[in-house]
């Protein structure tokens, strides 16, 4: 096993395409702006946050054998994650996300995350055959599970002997996407990362606050989440009991991997040892910081 790796990010690694402008949009809006491209993907984005915070994340996903999948791994092994356990697809093409952000917000975004989802459980190999782990010897230390794997795959990992010893830190990708968790909602190891909006939709309710989302999600089986309403409170709910905390006031500059930075932080911040409360506002501070453009450090 790599006594080197601290977590393993399993899930979408690709190339983020983001669009922004200081302008408000509207639909059909054509306005100047700047276009970039950024490795990104939730798996990634997380990786490179905990990264940041010390820890030693290794990547579980597919990239394609083409030339944007060979200039994305240098680029991931340039920033010292751990590339090895990466599935190479010669059939296919490495997936890409494209959003377009505006002074009002997220205007629009589509994940082609086609390959990730075709490759299956060939991405979790390395935790079967030894590398990482077995079914008699699973995987012992945390996993950040990304949403962007398939339903079937999510239900498979539920009940997997590869996850049973596995600290699991689950975010869906996208609102769209939420309700694929429902597979590990009565996981008893796994802590859901979710936004106000995706809490509804695994509840099928709408929800005023976070404390109240975080309320019912444990009633109905959650093991633990963190539940997060972009400029307002946060609540973290295990056992019954649920905390809440005010992320700080700032100027939103881009969105695209906010919430991937605030569950990263987090879980580093308890690998660090800090207490619920304490863990729970350095995740908030280190959000607002990545929205306003800052490292979120």
């Amino acid at each position: 096993m790599n006594t080197q790796t601290d977590i393993l990010c399993i899930g979408s690694v690709l190339w983020d395409v983001i669009g922004r402008t200081a302008s408000h949009m509207r639909a059909g809006a054509d306005v100047p702006g700047r276009i970039t491209r950024l490795p990104g993907g939730v798996a990634m984005n997380i990786a490179m946050t905990l990264k940041r915070f010390g820890l030693h994340p290794d990547l579980l996903t597919v990239i394609g054998r083409d030339a944007e999948g060979d200039a994305l791994l240098a680029e991931a092994q340039a920033m010292g994650l751990g590339c090895e356990h990466i599935y190479r697809s010669d059939d296919l093409p490495t997936d890409v996300y494209m959003a377009i952000e505006a002074a009002n917000g997220l205007i629009a975004a589509i994940a082609d995350a086609h390959s990730l989802e075709a490759a299956g459980d060939k991405i979790l190999r390395p935790m079967a055959d030894g590398r990482l782990g077995s079914a008699d010897a699973p995987w012992r230390g945390s996993v950040a599970l990304d949403g962007n794997l398939t339903e079937d795959l999510l239900r498979i990992i539920a009940t997997s002997p590869l996850f049973a010893q596995a600290d699991l830190r689950v975010a869906p990708a996208s609102p769209g996407k939420a309700e694929r968790l429902l597979a590990l909602l009565g996981h008893p190891s796994a802590t859901l990362y979710v936004n106000l909006e995706e809490a509804g939709l695994l509840c099928q309710t709408a929800f005023a606050d976070s404390a109240t989302a975080a309320a019912a999600l444990l009633a109905r089986g959650a093991h633990r989440v963190l539940v997060t309403d972009g400029g307002r409170a946060a609540s973290e709910g295990t056992a019954g009991d649920v905390i809440t905390a005010h992320p700080p006031a700032v100027l939103v500059t881009r969105v695209t991997g906010a919430g991937d930075t605030f569950m990263a932080a987090h879980i580093a911040s308890e690998r660090q040892g800090l207490d619920r409360a304490t863990a729970l506002a350095r995740a908030l501070d280190a959000a607002a910081r990545y929205v306003s453009g800052e490292t979120p450090l």
